[in-house]
């Protein structure tokens, strides 16, 4: 990490290990590790069949943020003692959003499930990426071991 600011996905992460995040609203989102995300910049940069294609970066099929919290909980064990465990009903989500810009941005997405497949990047590219899970976990051991949780999660890691 070269900044103390990150991507929205990476704050979701954070906001959950800290127990920012009460409950985890109806929402999907495609997961995949950076390194990944590098490998396939690189292969589709340096295979001529990629030329003019797009390619998804999704490790697999899109998770519910649930399951996210679910994968941080069982492999994480103290440390993701904050880590909300129940699923948000949309309603609440959408009440409180009204006080909440950045829940607001999120309501229109609430209960509808998002896929994609990685099949071209895969069998194209020859692309390899880590699994969803891996992902997560990879991601919150690097917030712990940079400090980015508040004081109280990094104890407990």
């Amino acid at each position: 990490m070269l900044f103390r600011s990150y991507s929205p996905s990476i704050m979701i992460v954070q906001r959950m290990l800290d127990g920012s995040i009460p409950g985890c609203p109806q929402r999907w989102f495609g997961i995949v590790d950076v390194r990944d995300l590098a490998d396939l910049h690189i292969l589709a940069m340096t295979n001529p069949a990629a030329r003019g294609e797009r390619f998804l970066a999704a490790a697999d099929d899109f998770m519910p943020m649930v399951d996210i919290a679910r994968v941080l909980k069982a492999r994480l064990g103290a440390a993701a003692a904050k880590v909300p465990a129940r699923q948000l009903p949309n309603w609440l989500v959408r009440l409180v959003a009204l006080r909440d810009p950045a829940l607001k941005q999120i309501t229109a997405e609430l209960g509808r499930p998002k896929n994609g497949t990685n099949a071209k990047a895969r069998g194209l590219l020859g692309w390899k990426p880590r699994s969803p899970q891996d992902a997560i976990v990879a991601t919150a051991e690097s917030l712990i071991r940079l400090g980015l949780l508040k004081e109280t999660t990094r104890k407990a890691a």
